[in-house]
This record gives C-alpha cells, structure tokens and sequence, in this order.
C-alpha cells in the first residue's frame, strides 16, 4: 500500500506527503511537455502543408485569377 496522504513524505522534505511529492505527476505527461509536443505537431503540419502547396522548383500549383475570382491549377 501506498504512502498515507497525512504522513511525512518519505523523499526527506519534512512536509506531508499530499503537500510535496502526492502533487508531482507520475507518469503522466507535465503541462510543459504537452506545450512543446502539440507546437511540434503544429509545425510539422504547416510544413507538409507548404511541401504540398508547391512543386519541387518552390512555385505555387496554383494561380489566382482576378477575371474569375478564384485560383487555377498550373498545369
């Protein structure tokens, strides 16, 4: 069985377990790191996006046409 949340913790601090390390994540993922995750994937999404959008010479696949009002695929 566990540490009683009204013990002392048992890593030496002096204060009660539910006041130090009951409060720590365990195994989890910390806030900080799922920031930095999700930003990662952002990125990584708007570089597929940018990859998708242009052809291997970096031009645009499409233009935009101010008679139609809308964008035409590059051949």
């Amino acid at each position: 069985m566990g540490t009683e949340r009204n013990a002392p913790c048992p890593c030496g601090s002096g204060k009660k377990y539910k006041r130090c390390c009951a409060l720590k994540p365990t195994g989890a993922m910390s806030q900080t790191t799922m920031i930095v995750l999700v930003l990662v994937l952002i990125g990584g999404a708007l570089a597929v996006f940018s990859m998708v959008n242009t052809d291997t010479s970096g031009q645009p696949r499409q233009v935009w046409s101010d008679e139609h009002g809308h964008y035409h695929q590059v051949p």
